[in-house]
């Protein structure tokens, strides 16, 4: 509890955590009208998926500039930009009246997504290295905040706003609107990395393989839960209709939880043990959903919520620690892997699920956080 109260004494940290639940706050009132855009062109559920694979080819488009991007305007500057253009983009969506639209709005999303995941961790990192204080894990759970605020008081408010539109303009304005309010507490700063140190180099990688992998294994695990958390719960557990949904609930709530509590047992363990600990947590409750009992296997989705929580922002706090490499580019390396496995996680479960069974891909799940936490095993202390 020592970094939220860190986080809500001082505007110089609660300006970066708002960063974060900005971002969320944004993609959880998309998620809302998600249904209504498919409604308004008349796209399937397969031509949804492609659309929005254009975003994350927006993000992996962009990812690898952004450390140039920092470098040159430096990366208090490059969040505002990130940040405003996040906010600005996501009208078109709302507004767009064909499908090559849609596509095209959401692969610009995606650019400034990307620039802005980037950024928003680089940008925690900087000021935890120059204070000495950790609040890179509250910052992630105020994204997971930010999400349930999207979507939860979007949805109350939906019968009463008519045009989907003003709805995402009112909540994007008065966003950036706070940003510059209170931007000034982060506008001018550099990251010391880009005045001293040399560019990424294939010798300069090493120490971040494991890292990536790490990422890759976690990220995919977490967006295989998301999708097909209800799906294992209904065909494999046998749960009532009323609990299909309560995993990726429960998943999701602990995961939370455990973000806001993850910078008090970092600043006295460290990153490495945090990775090593929440892969193995993480595999636990594989282990526990695999029972097939409802009510264990819903204990099992908490745990993986608790365990995959921590292991994300540590992998970006060490990243942006290491010797040698610029934070930005440590971060954009390690959210690009990471990034692509939370594309491809789903896509492998639906593919192992049909081929084999459901059992068999969390089964598989359950070896991608074991690995993951063997692979810690390998870090160095930091």
């Amino acid at each position: 509890m020592k970094a939220l109260r860190l986080v809500f004494s001082n505007l110089r940290y609660f300006t970066p955590v708002f960063l974060f639940a900005t971002l969320n706050i944004i993609f959880g009132t998309w998620a809302i009208y998600i249904p209504e855009i498919t409604a308004k062109l008349a796209i399937s559920e397969g031509e949804l998926g492609f659309a929005v694979f254009f975003m994350a080819l927006g993000t992996l488009s962009i990812i690898s500039f952004v450390p140039r991007i920092i470098q040159f305007l430096g990366v208090g500057k490059t969040t505002l930009v990130a940040n405003l253009g996040f906010c600005m983009v996501f009208l078109g969506p709302f507004i767009a009246e064909t499908y090559v639209v849609l596509c095209a709005s959401l692969f610009v999303i995606g650019l400034f997504s990307g620039l802005l995941d980037v950024t928003i961790n680089t940008l925690v990192t900087e000021i935890e290295k120059r204070d000495k204080v950790h609040f890179m894990s509250v910052s992630h759970g105020f994204f997971s905040l930010g999400g349930m605020l999207g979507a939860g008081i979007g949805s109350l408010l939906i019968p009463f706003i008519e045009i989907p539109w003003q709805h995402i303009a009112g909540v994007s304005l008065l966003l950036m609107l706070l940003n510059l309010m209170l931007c000034r507490n982060y506008l001018y700063l550099k990251t010391e990395e880009a005045e001293r140190e040399s560019s990424l180099k294939l010798r300069n990688l090493k120490p971040l393989i494991g890292l990536a992998l790490i990422g890759f294994l976690v990220m995919a695990a977490e967006g295989a839960i998301v999708d097909w958390s209800a799906l294992y719960l209904e065909k494999v557990t046998l749960a009532a209709a009323a609990l299909v949904g309560l995993g990726y609930t429960i998943f999701n709530g602990t995961m939370a939880l455990g973000r806001f509590f993850g910078d008090s047992i970092s600043a006295h363990f460290g990153s490495r043990f945090i990775m090593i600990a929440g892969s193995f947590v993480a595999t636990l409750g594989f282990g526990l959903i695999l029972t097939g009992v409802t009510w264990i296997a819903l204990v099992g989705f908490g745990l993986v919520g608790v365990g995959l929580s921590i292991i994300v922002p540590e992998l970006f706090r060490y990243s942006g620690n290491l010797k040698g490499i610029q934070a930005s580019e440590g971060i954009s390396f390690i959210a690009g892997t990471g990034f692509v496995g939370l594309l491809l996680g789903p896509v492998f479960l639906g593919f192992l699920a049909e081929t084999f069974s459901l059992e068999g891909s969390f089964i598989a799940l359950l070896s991608f956080t074991l690995i993951a936490g063997i692979v810690a095993l390998g870090l160095k202390r930091n």
